[in-house]
C-alpha cells in the first residue's frame, strides 16, 4: 500500500473563518479545524489568547478583530509552545508575552527542532514564513496562577495551569463572570487530539477534570467549534477524554501481547476511526499520537523531541 501524504503538506485548501462574540468584549476566530484563536477586552486594553503561525497571519485575524474594538494589545497569552500557536506573536506589539514556566523551558530545549517539524507537517498555516523573526519567548512566566483585572465592570481574566497534558505547559484562560474558557489543546470539540508531546496519563487522571471543575458554560478549544452550553462543555471533554482512553487500551493491550509500534497504531486507527476519523487532522496525528504514548508507556516520561527528520521516519514506519 502507498504511503498517505505525510502529515497536513497535502491539506492546501483554505479555511473559512468564522469570527464568533462569546460575550460583550469575548472574541474567537475558528477555521473549520485550523487552530483556533481569541481575545478579550479590558477596559482600554486588549488580552489576546494565541499568536497563529506567523505574523501574517496574525495580522489578518487582528484586521478582523480590529472591526470589533481598536484597543492596544497589552497582553498575549500563549497557551503552550507548538509553533503553529506562537510564532506569530511579533504581529500583536503586546507589551507582555505570557506562558507557563514550562513553556519557556520547552522554547530553549526544543522551540527551533518544533518550527521545523511543524512547518513541515502544516505548511499551509505559515503564510510568508520568512516574515517570522525568530522564536517567541515570553516576558512574563508563572506557574499555578495569574490574574489580569479588566478593569471596570469587566471583572478578571484567571490564566491557570491544571495540570500536565497535550504538553507540560498547557495553560487556560477562563473568564469566571462569563464562565468563557479558552482551553487551548486540551480540549478539543469535534476536532482530533494531537497528544505527540503529551502526558496521557495526568490528562486523564486530573487535568481534564480540573477543566471540568470550572463549570464553563462556553468553551473555545485548541480546534473545531466553540462549545456552547453546559452540555456542549461536557461533551467536548468527554470526547477527548474518550479519545485518550481508547488510546491508552490499545497502546497497553499491544505492549503488554509482545506487539509492535506499528500493531498499536492500526488498533489505536481501528477503535478510532469511526467515531473521529473523519474529524480534522485525525490522519496526521495518531501516527506521532501513538508514537509518544508508546514510549510513555515504556517508562519514557517526557517525550522526544520531534524532528523534521524524526517525523518523516515514524510516518513512514506507521502511516501506510
Amino acid at each position: 500500500m502507498a504511503t498517505k501524504p505525510f502529515a497536513s503538506s497535502a491539506d492546501l485548501t483554505e479555511k473559512q473563518q468564522t469570527l464568533e462574540v462569546l460575550a460583550d468584549g469575548v472574541y474567537a476566530l475558528t477555521a473549520e479545524g485550523d487552530p483556533n484563536i481569541g481575545a478579550v477586552e479590558g477596559e482600554d486594553f486588549l488580552v489576546c489568547f494565541e499568536a497563529l503561525a506567523t505574523p501574517v497571519a496574525a495580522r489578518e485575524w487582528l484586521a478582523r478583530l480590529r472591526e470589533h474594538t481598536q484597543k492596544p494589545v497589552r497582553y498575549l497569552v500563549l497557551s503552550h509552545y507548538h509553533a503553529v500557536r506562537v510564532l506569530g506573536a511579533s504581529a500583536f506589539d503586546a507589551e507582555v508575552i505570557i506562558a507557563h514556566e514550562n513553556t519557556r523551558m520547552l522554547i530553549a530545549e526544543r522551540g527551533q527542532q518544533d518550527w521545523e517539524s511543524e512547518f513541515g507537517r502544516m505548511p499551509r498555516l505559515f503564510k510568508q514564513p520568512e516574515s517570522i523573526p525568530g522564536l517567541t519567548w515570553p516576558t512574563l512566566t508563572f506557574n499555578d496562577r495569574l490574574t489580569i483585572p479588566l478593569g471596570g465592570d469587566r471583572g478578571e481574566l484567571s490564566l491557570r495551569y491544571l495540570g500536565r497534558g497535550h504538553t507540560e505547559g498547557d495553560i487556560v484562560a477562563w473568564l469566571p463572570n462569563q464562565k468563557i474558557l479558552f482551553a487551548g489543546d486540551l480540549v478539543e470539540s469535534q476536532a482530533a487530539l494531537y497528544t505527540g508531546d503529551a502526558f496521557h496519563r495526568d490528562w486523564l487522571a486530573s487535568t481534564l477534570d480540573n477543566i471540568a471543575a470550572l463549570g464553563a458554560e462556553t468553551l473555545i478549544g485548541g480546534r473545531g467549534a466553540v462549545a456552547r452550553g453546559s452540555d456542549a462543555v461536557a461533551a467536548a471533554i468527554a470526547q477527548t477524554k474518550h479519545f485518550l482512553t481508547v488510546m491508552v487500551r490499545e497502546v497497553s493491550a499491544a505492549q503488554q501481547s509482545g506487539g509492535s509500534l506499528k500493531d498499536a497504531f492500526e488498533a489505536c486507527h481501528a477503535a478510532l476511526a469511526d467515531e473521529y476519523g473523519r474529524w480534522p487532522i485525525f490522519e496526521h496525528c495518531l501516527p506521532f499520537d501513538v508514537s509518544r504514548l508508546w514510549d510513555e508507556l515504556s517508562g519514557v516520561e517526557r517525550p522526544v523531541i520531534w524532528t523534521a527528520e524524526r517525523d518523516r521516519e515514524v510516518w513512514e514506519q506507521l502511516q501506510r
